[in-house]
């Protein structure tokens, strides 16, 4: 197969098993949109699972042609405490707990949000739009529901009426709801007697007194609905139709198919050819939540200070064992698990190495062709991480058995298979070169992690978090010493 054909296959292969069309412009360009982080506290792993999902999405579809804008947006004014319509904006919350600034939370956050995604390796989109910067489109988008009869005003809210839109659209398709079903399983809740319908969300809040995020509307003084933000924050930037929208699998219902009315109402327009939803991360068999204990933070995985870790995992560790898993498919969590990754990563690694090592024969005991082939196959047959990584350790074998002596590659089978380990591992898995332990680089960078993560704890007076990081540090044999210059550190 040629390779203009075998890059062709992603998308084609993909939303046709969805029943989805699609027709690549020429050049190819893709439009893709990732809800991305509401900043109100720090990234979790179940955070960092998804994102990986589209970062290597975004790796493979530029890697076999495509031109990729890639838009993941921040939410800097936070959802509702229920997620839906009442109690009180999570970043006006935190707020009020680390006695901050709303938009000094959202800036907090927001850095810690990056340098975790630096940490393990994603790539950063082609926009990163904020919601509080596009109050005017969102409010321009919900004059143009009104006008379409789809959204009414009520003591300065705007809600948006799901029943009419059903009436008329197919309202749950996504997500594969039915109104009659939703009406049926619906409770009273505080807030809701403004509403039409139980089924009706906010798309404009009214501002209550001492609310601390709030601008001005032609309804008064408000706040945008969590849903309405991406719908507009991704058709700015990729037009009313759009090629790929992605979130985590708790997205689908209520917000992605909110955002799909809502881009209807006012516009007459599916906004999305293709939906990825990544599945959730579980700890052991059980859902990971705070209530649970359960939940990971990057330093934690650093460092294995937490209850249920035996020790601490290298981030390409980490990011490796999320690849061995269908990102549709439920990942279970556990030691045994990321220590077998690490084994595994350490397998692919070494015969790497001893790839570049080999000396070539007469004969080839390898169809590396076909071998290429089926690695694209994998990543084409909806980005299926894991039967691509199986395949590249069915390829260890030979090239082990090449340097045993038991068989034999070409020099040019040799040179074409280092193309695909390093295309496959670096390019499109993205998994970096990490220095062993010890090694200076790499303590230096994690190091660096961790002092940021203490600076950050003390200025926000968050002392507890601050002093764990030192404690946790000095029981490994680190000493950090703050001085007028800055802090520093050591190791026994």
């Amino acid at each position: 197969m040629s390779a203009a054909s075998r890059n062709a296959l992603f998308l084609t292969n993909t939303l046709s098993r969805k029943k989805e069309a699609f027709i690549p412009q020429n050049p190819p360009h893709v439009g893709l949109y990732v809800c991305g982080p509401t900043v109100y506290s720090d990234v979790h792993l179940g955070n960092v699972r998804s994102f990986t999902t589209f970062d290597v999405l975004y790796r493979w579809l530029t890697h076999i042609g495509y031109s990729v804008r890639y838009v993941r947006n921040i939410t800097d004014v936070g959802h509702l405490v229920d997620d839906v319509d009442a109690g009180e904006d999570k970043i006006a919350k935190r707020a009020r707990l680390e006695r901050l600034e709303p938009m000094e939370i959202v800036q907090k956050y927001t850095n810690g949000f990056h340098d975790v995604m630096r940490l393990f390796n994603l790539k950063n989109p082609s926009i990163e739009p904020t919601a509080t910067a596009h109050l005017i489109e969102q409010i321009k988008m919900v004059e143009r529901i009104i006008a379409n009869g789809y959204a009414y005003e009520v003591n300065g809210s705007v809600y948006f009426d799901v029943p009419k839109f059903a009436a008329t659209h197919s309202y749950g398709e996504l997500s594969g709801r039915k109104i009659d079903e939703l009406m049926a399983n619906t409770r009273d809740t505080e807030g809701q007697e403004e509403k039409r319908s139980p089924l009706d969300f906010a798309i404009w809040k009214k501002a209550e007194a001492g609310h601390l995020m709030h601008w001005p509307s032609p309804w008064g003084e408000g706040f945008p609905g969590w849903h309405l933000e991406c719908s507009v924050m991704s058709t700015k930037y990729l037009g009313q139709t759009f090629d790929i929208h992605g979130g985590g699998m708790d997205l689908k219902f209520p917000h992605h198919e909110c955002e799909i009315a809502q881009s209807v109402a006012a516009d007459g327009v599916n906004p999305v050819r293709y939906w990825m939803h990544g599945n959730m991360l579980t700890v052991n068999g059980r859902k990971m939540a705070k209530s649970e204990g359960n939940g990971f933070t990057p330093e934690e995985l650093l460092t294995g200070n937490h209850k249920l870790l035996e020790r601490g995992y290298s981030p390409m560790t980490v990011r490796f064992f999320m690849l061995q898993c269908h990102y549709a498919s439920t990942l279970d969590f556990s030691n045994e698990a990321m220590q077998a990754s690490e084994k595994g990563l350490e397998k692919l690694r070494a015969a790497m190495v001893t790839l570049g090592k080999l000396k070539p024969g007469a004969a080839d005991g390898m169809d590396v062709a076909a071998f290429e082939d089926a690695c694209y196959a994998a990543m084409n047959d909806d980005l299926n991480t894991p039967i691509m990584i199986a395949q590249l350790f069915d390829g260890v074998r030979v090239i082990n058995s090449v340097n045993d002596g038991k068989a034999e590659l070409t020099a040019a089978s040799i040179e074409r298979l280092k193309q695909v380990y390093s295309t496959m591992m670096v390019d499109v898995l993205g998994i970096r070169e990490e220095e062993k332990k010890g090694d200076d680089s790499l303590t230096t960078d994690l190091m660096g992690v961790l002092l940021k993560m203490r600076a950050d704890a003390k200025a926000n007076k968050d002392f507890a978090t601050s002093d764990r990081i030192r404690d946790t540090l000095a029981a490994i044999g680190v000493t950090i010493k703050d001085t007028k210059e800055g802090t520093i550190w050591e190791h026994a």
